[in-house]
């Protein structure tokens, strides 16, 4: 009945009421024999077509309706979510997203997954579902594996494994989260009621997953932005250390007497090589720049260790424009130097490598004949903050090519007691200009 008295206050049914009014008369006019005819038919006309402008009033109103539960919340939870996500995703930025997601969504539970395990669930079924143990609904597994999302109508349907699992949930629809094209996770809408899930919901969960997949994309890019930056501050930190700093000094000023010639060069070489450390030059190099930064840095070693030292490099000349990333090339070498040669009875023999293999990758190697690395220690030597000076620089190394080339492109360290360690990494096939030919330096003042 408030429907019916609304559709007769509506401005609409005046507006119509009158419109066929006057088609009546004017019907009326012409034929006035046939006035209840006219009438009749414009009755029905004005009832068919106040019924008709109704109902899609209806459609439109329940369309804006939909709108606004979706995209309005989709808003609220991208502005409250993106802070957090800068930092990526893990438990303790999924569990401050969940918590977003279903104070302003209104689902009994949501969760947020890796492709492994349970990374965040908030709401009903919690003590079932904690974070941080393995995926346990098939279903969910099943998208991580297709790529595609699916919508659950009934509690069967999520294939639980865990035994006796009485939690209240009933449907839910799951999402996956991408990242280059991978899968790297789920979130997951859950109501305790069955049947279809609301439409709102399963196109709230779509663009939830679509947006967390953007944000941890740009929360990638950020934190490669950031070991960029952390690359140069370990360059400062760990390069240019105070020892560093002192011994070059000392070798410097040794000179200015005996060989003044050269303590003046040594002087340029080191203004050089902090210029290079401080000047901004973005995210990549090529060969050529990277070798020329540590031709000077190797003068300065050299200077200092003399005969002790010797460098040896084969570098393909086809490949010294190959884009690299930036300090990738001097934390090798100074790891070398510092914990394969100085301990080292004797002299000791860096070897710098880069060749292209036969699937067109790039090979780069730092390679010494030093004391070694003891086996206890090398499974560690690449973790963030282990050992002091060149060990952030390496984590550092490894941490950017994983994220620029993918994660079977780290390094990789072989290391033998007594003998030596070598250090290398591969780039994928790029564009790079070709040609053919090596050169080889036995000595960085060559």
């Amino acid at each position: 009945m408030s429907k019916l008295r609304r559709i007769i206050k509506s401005r609409n049914t005046y507006v119509l009421l009158g419109s066929h009014g006057v088609v009546w008369v004017l019907l009326v006019c012409l034929s006035p024999s046939l006035w209840a005819g006219f009438l009749a038919v414009c009755v029905l006309s004005f009832l068919f077509t106040a019924v008709f402008v109704s109902y899609k009033q209806a459609q439109l109103y329940l369309t804006m309706n939909t709108y606004d539960r979706i995209f309005t919340p989709a808003m609220q939870i991208a502005n409250k979510t993106l802070p957090f996500l800068r930092t990526g995703l893990n438990e303790q930025t999924a569990g401050k997203v969940a918590e977003i997601i279903k104070e302003i969504s209104g689902v009994s539970a949501v969760a947020i997954t890796d492709s492994e395990k349970v990374l965040a669930y908030l709401g009903t079924g919690y003590e079932q579902h904690p974070p941080g143990e393995p995926i346990v609904t098939r279903a969910t597994l099943e998208v991580i594996r297709t790529g595609k999302p699916r919508i659950l109508r009934h509690k069967s349907e999520f294939q639980c494994t865990r035994p006796n699992c009485s939690c209240a949930l009933e449907s839910a629809v799951i999402a996956p989260l991408t990242y280059k094209g991978r899968i790297v996770g789920t979130v997951k809408l859950y109501l305790t009621q069955k049947g279809d899930v609301p439409d709102h919901y399963i196109k709230l969960a779509y663009g939830m997953a679509e947006l967390l997949s953007m944000q941890i994309e740009l929360a990638e890019i950020d934190y490669q932005s950031h070991l960029a930056v952390e690359a140069k501050l370990d360059a400062l930190q760990a390069q240019i250390n105070p020892h560093f700093l002192f011994n070059t000094l000392n070798t410097i000023g040794a000179l200015i007497r005996t060989n003044p010639g050269l303590a003046r060069s040594l002087i340029y070489r080191f203004a050089s090589y902090f210029r290079y450390s401080l000047k901004e030059k973005g995210r990549f190099v090529t060969i050529r720049e990277e070798l020329e930064f540590i031709r000077n840095y190797l003068i300065l070693e050299k200077a200092r260790f003399g005969e002790k030292l010797l460098i040896v490099q084969c570098v393909d000349s086809g490949l010294m424009e190959q884009v690299i990333p930036i300090l990738s090339l001097q934390p090798l070498i100074e790891n070398a130097i510092r914990h394969g040669i100085t301990p080292k009875e004797g002299p000791g023999i860096v070897r710098i490598a880069v060749r292209r293999l036969a699937s067109e990758a790039v090979e780069i190697s730092v390679s010494d004949d030093g004391v070694g690395i003891k086996p206890e220690i090398l499974p560690f030597v690449l973790e963030p903050g282990f050992g002091t000076g060149s060990g952030v620089g390496m984590s550092n190394v490894n941490q950017r090519l994983k994220m620029i080339y993918g994660e079977e492109n780290g390094l990789i360290i072989k290391s033998t007691p007594g003998e030596g360690t070598e250090v290398r990494f591969s780039i994928p096939r790029q564009i790079y200009n070709v040609g053919s030919g090596s050169h080889e330096v036995k000595s960085a003042d060559s």
